[in-house]
């Protein structure tokens, strides 16, 4: 969000393009920039000049120019070794939002690409949202759709917000603090994503900064402050490692890992360890020639302190989703403190630090596209697939943000295949991991050859086959275990599908009823009548409509009224007498996602005598015919729909039972036995009066008919214990 510090002064007086001295700011982009060749720095200054026109009067919080961010935001960029085309696009990243400056003078002056990628960088501010959180989350997905087409936005993107957070100073305290929540939850994670770690760790530590300060300083300061003893055990630990890698002839970079403050934080938080415990734990990088040497490195380490052999990683061999390759060790190191190894070559440590900006291509599909950005390509497919099924902006951030976490576990496809997937993913997850129509219709999978439900956790190393069914259907007990945001976002797409198939159906036929009693039918109504009838509502198409009838929105007779305009007929009295007369009745079968819904007053079950009362925005609630309610329905005839059973229902349904029986020991668990073997489930017991001799209680059970009630009802009956059962 580059622009959260701008201001721009009423009086402030353009200014004309700056022809003098190129300022000191300018000459040090240009000695980051200095990969570069003459005539690309020179294209760097022409950008600057053309930029500090367009934001001519235009000042930070901080009282600097506001071209000064933009150029910091290049340099940023200069140290990665980006092109000359993201560096012109991050000075111009906020021209086309903030100035008059237009796409066409960019195309002009500096090609289509630099406009293409500061059309993807520039914010969505002249949309109307409801909130701010809104706008942001529709923000990021704009964000989202132009990474899509070229990576380079989100690296403009991450250095923008980079540069941000290192003047984050100048903001209140409360802008302070939800910018630097929106840094460590969306900003961060998505460097670490990309792979890019110094980022990620430049992001968190100024996040952690403006969310805590108090508790930033205090570790901080502990930190500086460490006790010689462990200084003396760190250098001890070193120098034993180079020897004994120079023992081997190995040629290697041996570096301490220093832990920073949010690291030492959200471990102390997580892992409920005090700082010392933290601290006690030594961290060393090896970087060596080729993968070769990493696992003779791998055996150095382990022939100079014992390994702990449960926390051996091979990230060589199966690369994080984020392209990261490394050897993990843990080792005993002296007095028993652990001590982390990490061991890779000079090319996975790049990667490791700057992720999909190191070795940059410049477009998809190019030669050299190294495997972070492969990755990261793979990855933003993904999202740009989920966001076109995500039913918001809030929605979808929320998808991706259950993405951004993956501690990852690795399992192979029935083919050897590796796929990555976040910790605690189910079969489900996997399912959906490997094509959305292989979720939509999963019924159970085989992990490792054994027959397992799908809400099964996964381990890596597992093999998982999937097994499905045509006629199988997404359930919205999914979503209580899926913790992908792919699975979520297709699940949730597909049951809105379902509802929305039956609300049409069950629409269709509550207005050809209606029809029928002013002796006509939809077919018979003529098109330009029911679209104008369409048009006149906002009714993109007439599934809308009928969707709209089902789900209670608009009354079945009303629209057919005003679908038959005849003259010289008393069409309102036709439709009253329709409310009266005998009707057929519509025919349900329980599975009607959305649009009937079981009334919790009377618990109607299949083969009581039912009725249905049509209720906005609810659809048609569905009452047994003695229900006490009924009565006050009466008063609205016209919300009355004629319901009832189809010959073949489906599922489970709740019904209620008080139960009677003695006041003793182990009643209550012969009662719920005697259900069990009636084959119900209880889904709620509460008792609804208790004394010496007996006790009552409200059991809520799953059945499938009147038929099973009738015989869980027999069942308890034949109990000792059971005093009396009645249907509630």
């Amino acid at each position: 969000m580059s622009s959260f510090d701008r201001v721009t002064s009423p009086k402030a007086v353009p200014l004309p393009v700056p022809t003098g001295e190129v300022p000191e700011y300018v000459r040090e982009l240009e000695r980051a920039a200095a990969y570069l060749d003459d005539d690309q720095r020179a294209l760097l200054v022409k950008a600057w000049r053309l930029g500090a026109e367009a934001h001519a009067g235009q000042t930070r919080k901080s009282g600097e120019p506001y071209i000064t961010h933009p150029v910091a935001v290049a340099q940023v960029l200069a140290e990665q070794g980006l092109d000359v085309e993201t560096l012109i696009a991050a000075i111009l990243h906020d021209t086309l939002e903030d100035t008059e400056l237009s796409h066409a003078q960019l195309v002009e002056e500096f090609g289509p690409t630099v406009a293409e990628l500061v059309e993807g960088v520039t914010k969505l501010d002249k949309l109307q949202f409801r909130d701010r959180q809104e706008a942001a989350a529709e923000s990021f997905r704009k964000m989202l759709l132009a990474m899509s087409r070229d990576l380079r936005v989100i690296l403009i993107k991450l250095a923008d917000r980079l540069h941000n957070m290192r003047t984050l100073g100048a903001q209140s305290p409360e802008s302070r603090k939800r910018i630097a929540r929106e840094t460590i939850e969306i900003y961060a994670p998505i460097a670490q994503r990309l792979g890019m770690n110094l980022f990620k760790a430049e992001l968190q530590d100024h996040g952690f900064r403006g969310l805590h300060p108090w508790r930033h300083a205090v570790i901080s300061r502990r930190i500086l402050t460490q006790p010689v003893m462990r200084r003396e055990l760190l250098t001890q630990i070193e120098a034993n490692l180079a020897q004994k890698l120079a023992k081997d002839k190995l040629m290697h970079r041996l570096v301490s890992r220093v832990k920073s403050p949010w690291s030492i934080y959200t471990k102390m938080r997580t892992e409920h360890k005090s700082f010392k415990q933290v601290m006690d734990v030594f961290g060393f990088r090896v970087v060596v020639r080729n993968v070769g040497d990493c696992y003779r490195a791998l055996g150095v380490a382990h022939s100079a302190y014992k390994p702990l052999d449960s926390r051996f990683r091979d990230f060589i061999a199966i690369p994080k989703a984020n392209g990261y390759q490394s050897l993990h060790t843990v080792l005993f190191g002296p007095y028993g403190s652990p001590v982390e190894v990490q061991i890779r070559t000079e090319e996975m440590d790049l990667v490791a630090e700057r992720g999909i900006a190191a070795h940059w291509s410049y477009k998809f599909g190019g030669d050299g596209f190294n495997g972070a950005q492969s990755r990261a390509h793979h990855w933003i497919t993904n999202l740009v697939e989920s966001q076109r099924s995500a039913g918001s902006s809030l929605e979808f951030l929320e998808n991706v943000k259950v993405d951004l976490f993956p501690d990852e576990v690795y399992v192979f496809t029935p083919k050897g295949d590796i796929l990555s997937l976040p910790r605690n993913s189910t079969s489900l997850d996997f399912a959906y991991a490997v094509h959305t129509d292989i979720g939509n219709t999963a019924v159970a999978s085989r992990v490792d050859g054994k027959l397992v439900p799908l809400r099964t956790k996964l381990v890596s190393g597992q093999r998982v086959d999937v097994i499905t069914a045509r006629s199988s259907a997404p359930k919205p007990q999914w979503l209580e275990f899926v913790v992908t945001g792919k699975a979520r976002t297709a699940i949730r797409q597909q049951l809105k599908q379902l509802e929305h198939e039956d609300a049409v159906q069950i629409g269709h036929r509550m207005l050809d009823r209606a029809l029928e009693a002013l002796d006509t039918s939809l077919e018979r109504v003529p098109a330009a009548r029911l679209e104008a009838y369409l048009s006149e509502h906002r009714y993109p198409r007439l599934e809308a409509l009928l969707a709209e009838i089902a789900l209670g929105n608009r009354m079945p007779q009303q629209v057919a009224l005003a679908l038959v305009r005849e003259r010289g007929q008393n069409l309102q009295r036709r439709a009253e007498n329709y409310v009266h007369a005998p009707q057929d009745r519509i025919l349900i079968t329980g599975n009607e996602k959305g649009v009937i819904s079981f009334a919790v007053c009377c618990l109607p079950v299949p083969g009581d005598e039912i009725m249905g009362y049509h209720t906005a925005g609810r659809g048609i609630v569905v009452h047994r015919i003695d229900c006490p309610n009924v009565v006050d329905y009466r008063k609205s005839p016209d919300r009355w729909v004629p319901i009832g059973w189809d010959r073949v229902v489906h599922g489970d349904f709740h019904a209620a039972l008080k139960i009677e029986v003695d006041n003793r020991p182990g009643a209550l668990a012969q009662v719920a036995a005697g259900i069990a073997d009636a084959k119900a489930n209880i889904d709620r017991v509460e008792y609804i009066e208790r004394d010496a001799n007996v006790a009552v209680l409200r059991f809520g059970i799953e059945v499938t008919s009147r038929s099973h009630l009738a015989d869980v009802i027999r069942k308890v009956r034949k109990l000792n214990v059971a005093l009396g059962v009645q249907r509630i």
